[in-house]
């Protein structure tokens, strides 16, 4: 089977050396060597690209020694976030965020570090006399060992 290790290492030299603004979201080499590499970038993913890191990977493995099936692809819109980069590259933009304990939070997410993401989140609460609720805004931090899953929100 070949090594996750090395596609990794072939990856990141490629960004590296060609494309400095892409990095990696996932590598995954499935059972049959069926492999499969998430790129991420501030600025989107361009087809060309992927072909050329395709062609690149292909030169470096010898499908003589073993066999293999390659995908090289973008992580999406719609994908949920696997690396802090993409909380950094998000920032400004609404994201929906599955908590442990499945509480869901929607908000503008105004900072992202290893440690934790904030959120910027609308709650209706009663001010103390009033009859009506009121939107406020509320800063919420949630530590990333919490997250479950974060998307982005689409609207259209």
């Amino acid at each position: 089977m070949i090594a996750k290790s090395l596609i990794e290492q072939l990856v990141t030299d490629f960004c590296a050396s060609e494309h400095p603004d892409y990095y990696i979201v996932d590598v995954a080499v499935h059972p049959g060597n069926r492999i499969v590499v998430e790129l991420g970038a501030d600025e989107g993913i361009s087809i060309d690209v992927c072909v050329v890191l395709t062609k690149h990977i292909e030169a470096h493995l010898d499908r003589e020694v073993e066999d293999f099936e390659l995908e090289v692809g973008s992580a999406g819109l719609t994908s949920p976030f696997k690396v802090l980069r993409q909380y950094e590259g998000a920032i400004g933009e609404e994201l929906e965020v599955l908590r442990k304990g499945g509480v869901k939070e929607k908000g503008l997410l105004t900072a992202a570090t290893a440690e934790a993401i904030t959120l910027t989140v609308v709650r209706m609460v009663r001010p103390e006399g009033a009859k009506r609720k009121q939107a406020v805004e509320e800063a919420l931090v949630i530590p990333m060992e919490e997250v479950l899953q974060a998307k982005r929100v689409l609207k259209f």
